[in-house]
């Protein structure tokens, strides 16, 4: 049973107990000097207010773009994380994905969708509505100019709990 616990995080010390967290903020990796582009583009296409930028302090600003270390963006009352990937062999855009999909809630998907797609992302296939789609809603999906996947939805009902 204790292995259990730890397993799981159920076994507190004092320090431990005293730790809480705030937010979850996804970070999106952008093939280096992109970081800002994706930026705007984030901006443009699903009206992201952008909260904090920390610069790379090693990159030579006469020589080269500053590389963006972390942009903090707000989209739909969440908070995510953009930055240029500075170890080339570590970048998951290099090999042509990221692997992360973000969702956003709107009244409007084919409106969404068309802004994204004004903005420079790409439609994937149709809308979907009723079981193929988030809680029986409608979703529709876009790739961005940077490889990430938004799904883009309106949910049709409140999502059941899941049965264990």
């Amino acid at each position: 049973m204790a292995q259990q616990d730890a397993q799981n995080g159920g076994s507190e010390t004092a320090a431990s107990a005293a730790v809480s967290f705030l937010a979850v903020k996804p970070q999106l990796l952008v093939e280096a000097p992109k970081a800002n582009d994706a930026v705007l583009f984030y901006k443009a296409a699903f009206g992201a207010e952008e909260v904090a930028r920390s610069l790379n302090p090693k990159r030579k600003a006469e020589h080269e773009l500053p590389l963006i270390l972390s942009a903090e963006l707000k989209i739909a009352g969440s908070t995510i994380l953009v930055a240029d990937v500075v170890d080339d062999s570590a970048s998951p855009a290099k090999a042509g994905g990221n692997g992360v999909v973000l969702c956003l809630e709107t009244e409007d998907v084919e409106g969404a969708i068309a802004k994204a797609v004004s903005a420079g992302a790409a439609a994937e296939g149709e809308v979907v509505e009723g079981e193929g789609a988030c809680c029986a809603g409608r979703v529709g999906k876009v790739k961005d100019p940077y490889g990430f996947v938004w799904l883009i939805f309106t949910p049709g009902k409140k999502c059941a709990d899941v049965e264990a």
